[in-house]
């Protein structure tokens, strides 16, 4: 990796500032923290060589095993919703490509994140060690879902499309915590859920289409 894109930062921090202003600041994310966030992490570290020139692209791209990487509007929206604080534990169901992992490692002071998938979990490692993150922890396992022996987390988010909000997680959640959450099978909907004195408080957001939350 330190020699793949070597000599081409400046070129790719153009990319990341044009992301920046148009497709999330002129689409309505506002949080400052988010956005520089979203300047600061190289998007296209995660992806293969081949896919680079596309990584700052208003539109999710493949990785491997049936997996993908969200575009960065859906990134940037999602994380905003879950209004991050720099003292926040967050648990993340699906490292995936471990960029949304570094945005959430750049907003909070731990991140607990699961894959059930091994080559994804090394993948994200290997990109999440060279970028310096030390507040990053991973874990690979499919069942049970989450990792109750950090919980209870201020902030979860999951990346992957539940047929229901999962009970698990409720329960890993810290009271007036937030998860942000993608349910439905056909068709989707972002949820964003509030645990208030033990119950959950939901609101529906916006149509979205996530690979499905497997259960192994």
């Amino acid at each position: 990796m330190d020699t793949e894109f070597k000599g081409k930062e400046d070129f790719f921090r153009s990319l990341r500032e044009d992301m920046v202003e148009y497709q999330l600041e002129a689409r309505g994310i506002k949080d400052t923290a988010v956005l520089n966030a979203m300047r600061n992490v190289p998007r296209h570290i995660f992806l293969p060589e081949e896919l680079a020139l596309d990584a700052y692209a208003d539109y999710p791209l493949p990785l491997f095993a049936g997996q993908t990487i969200s575009q960065p509007y859906i990134v940037a929206y999602m994380t905003e919703k879950l209004t991050l604080s720099p003292d926040d534990k967050v648990l993340e169901i699906g490292t995936g490509s471990g960029y949304q992992t570094a945005i959430l490692a750049e907003l909070s002071a731990e991140v607990f994140s699961v894959e059930r998938i091994p080559k994804l979990s090394d993948w994200a490692k290997k990109r999440l060690d060279y970028l310096g993150y030390e507040n990053v922890h991973l874990l690979v396992r499919g069942s049970p879902l989450g990792w109750e022996e950090f919980a209870p987390y201020n902030k979860i988010i999951v990346t992957a499309a539940a047929e229901q909000l999962p009970e698990e997680l409720l329960h890993q959640l810290h009271d007036n915590g937030k998860m942000i959450i993608p349910i439905g099978k056909f068709s989707q909907y972002l949820y964003l859920v509030e645990k208030i004195d033990g119950k959950p408080s939901t609101r529906r957001l916006l149509p979205v289409a996530f690979v499905p939350l497997i259960v192994d």
